[in-house]
């Protein structure tokens, strides 16, 4: 057990329990190892049992950690506005990808239809049964007279046009672990011994893993991820994608970053009751496992796949572009009841010391010949 983290309750520790036993099967079936993309697959996304499928409640005060958009609404408006621009400019429709609560799609749609410029449709992603159900509901709750505009899907469309977002997405998909050493390039794994997982290194039997891990410059002694799930969306993404823009939100880094001499244990971390510790085999089902993004992988997916790059940004520039002090500054800051709360939550949103830098904002598409009001100022991309 992991010190100073809150107990999980016996309910919570028989569904873990339950968790465990289905990937010792499946490391049983696969010959005693699975490479940890597969551990964490299985941990996040398992049906019934996985983190994100399970029905813990994971956002928020009560959750595991808190998003923008549980924070404040200030990030669904404000991206709204962002949208705004990249439906007038291809078509009025937006994709979202994984949802969670349904707090960015109930924002997002509240200010648009504030500024008259709702969405023909807005389609919803996502793989989890228990957050699709508590999406519907939100929006049933808030906006019913939006509702019929929202579509859930279970794939993506063969064809898309319009926005596509996803916030904090790419860093819940699951990553290879790669360690280099000796002058050997390795992926570690999971083994059980039947009541304990435990890591083993193997040779990269994945051609496509060892030519980028191949490729990279790491010293010796040298333990990083590699995500080709997120470079898989990314380039399906940029093939069905017609006319319009990609806009994800999350941590990261650019590759000179994210692979840099002295992130030599890499950037997996789990978060648990907002605690964040860095073992993965702690309370399976329970706690969300993720990896920082390296933004220049999904800048490179996008334009082998046929799309543009559009921009490259901290959270902080990209709100402040599109207006957030704004939104601000319509309510009185004589009014103090109203105008604090906000205040602080901007303060949150944009400061350095919170997530104002430490979340990055990529633009990736096509069709779009006009640079995008959020990267107007604050360019980055010569980071990537």
């Amino acid at each position: 057990m992991q010190a100073n983290l809150p107990a999980p309750s016996p309910e919570a520790l028989a569904h873990s329990e339950q968790l465990c036993e289905l990937i010792r099967q499946d490391i049983a079936t696969q010959g005693g190892w699975i490479p940890f993309s597969r551990f964490m697959e299985l941990a996040l996304y398992a049906p019934g049992l996985g983190y994100y499928t399970a029905g813990s409640r994971k956002f928020g005060e009560a959750g595991d950690f808190i998003t923008a958009p549980e924070l404040s609404n200030l990030f669904g408006r404000t991206l709204a506005k962002q949208l705004i621009e990249v439906m007038q400019a291809s078509t009025p429709h937006i994709l979202e990808l994984g949802a969670g609560s349904g707090k960015l799609a109930l924002d997002i749609l509240t200010e648009l239809e504030k500024q008259n410029s709702l969405p023909e449709t807005y389609s919803i992603l996502e793989v989890s049964a228990d957050l699709r159900e508590r999406q519907q509901a939100l929006i049933q709750a808030r906006i019913p007279h939006l509702a019929a505009r929202v579509q859930w899907l279970d794939t993506l469309p063969e064809k898309l046009s319009g926005a596509v977002i996803g916030n904090e997405v790419l860093d819940a998909l699951p990553v290879h672990l790669v360690y280099w050493s000796e002058g050997r390039i390795l992926e570690r794994g999971v083994s059980s011994n039947g009541t304990t997982f435990m890591w083993q290194d193997r040779i990269p039997e994945n051609a496509a893993l060892f030519d980028i891990a191949n490729n990279l410059t790491v010293p010796d002694d040298y333990l990083s991820e590699i995500s080709l799930a997120a470079r898989g969306l990314i380039a399906s993404l940029s093939e069905r994608l017609e006319k319009g823009a990609m806009i994800f939100i999350d941590y990261g880094f650019g590759s000179a970053e994210y692979y840099h001499p002295q992130r030599s244990r890499g950037t997996l971390m789990c978060h648990y009751r907002h605690h964040s510790h860095d073992d993965p085999f702690y309370l399976l089902g329970l706690q969300d496992i993720t990896a920082h993004v390296d933004f220049t992988a999904i800048a490179e997916s996008a334009i082998d796949h046929g799309a543009h790059f559009l921009g490259y940004t901290s959270q902080a520039h990209f709100l402040i572009n599109n207006g957030v002090t704004d939104l601000l500054s319509e309510i009185s800051p004589e009014d103090v009841r109203a105008y604090a709360p906000l205040s602080s939550q901007l303060q949150k949103l944009t400061s350095p010391a919170e997530m104002g830098e430490l979340f990055k904002v990529i633009a990736l598409g096509k069709g779009m010949e006009e640079p995008l009001a959020g990267f107007l100022r604050g360019d980055m991309s010569r980071r990537l």
